[in-house]
Formats: C-alpha cells, structure tokens, sequence
C-alpha cells in the first residue's frame, strides 16, 4: 500500500509556470506506475500525464504535451509535474495516483491509490 500527498497547486496567471510534487509513503514505490490526474469542475477526472516505474515511459494527453513534464525521483519516493505555460484552461484539481499497469494513456481505473488532489487555478 502506497500513501500519497500532493503539495504545490495555487493561483497563477496565465503564461505562468507551477510545480506539483506528489510524496509517496510505503514500501515499493518504485514498484508503481504514477500518474497525474486533473478535475475541473463539472467534468471528469482525466489524465494529464504518466510515468512508467523506471522512468523510461512517459504519457502526455494532448492538451499538455510541449507544456507539461512529469518526472520521479525513486531514491526519494517523489514524482513531480512541471508545468508551464499555463492556460485558464488548465485550471483544475490535480491529483497524484499509483497504479501497477502500464499502458501508454491508461485511465483511472488502472490506479489503485490517490493523494487527496492539490487545486491549480490559471487566472487569464
């Protein structure tokens, strides 16, 4: 079992750039595909990016590739999401989840355990 906390979101203008940190507590985290997830109000909770257990294989939706870059830190049970750029459209939930399949894209119900979200809010 993994714990998972995020920290980072907050209010930035559009143009602007934040980051996400996810901290991992448990045994085995290098054992777990992350992800980042986002939920803006009234729609569903879709994924932004995705990071194999290595780190060799990287997931990007569309609306965030060229602006967004995920990475992890195994020796320090982290993953990160940079992002840059940022569009009001952006303005969402972020969620830090671990799943244990891997599949370039993938969905929610491929990750088991979620950190309790971090709001981003991209003012335009």
């Amino acid at each position: 079992q993994v714990q998972l906390v995020e920290s980072g979101g907050g209010l930035v203008q559009a143009g602007g750039s934040l980051r996400l940190s996810c901290r991992a507590s448990g045994r085995a985290f290098s054992s777990y595909v992350m992800g980042w997830f986002r939920q803006a109000p009234g729609k569903e909770r879709e994924l932004v990016a995705a990071i194999s257990r290595s780190g060799g294989m990287i997931y990007y939706a569309e609306s965030v590739k060229g602006r967004f870059t995920i990475s992890r830190d195994n020796a320090k049970t982290m993953v990160y999401l940079q992002m840059s750029s940022l569009k009001a459209e952006d303005t969402a939930v972020y969620y830090c989840a671990a799943g244990q399949i891997w599949t370039y894209g993938g969905n929610r119900n491929q990750y088991n355990y979620w950190g309790q979200g971090t709001q981003v809010t991209v003012s335009s």
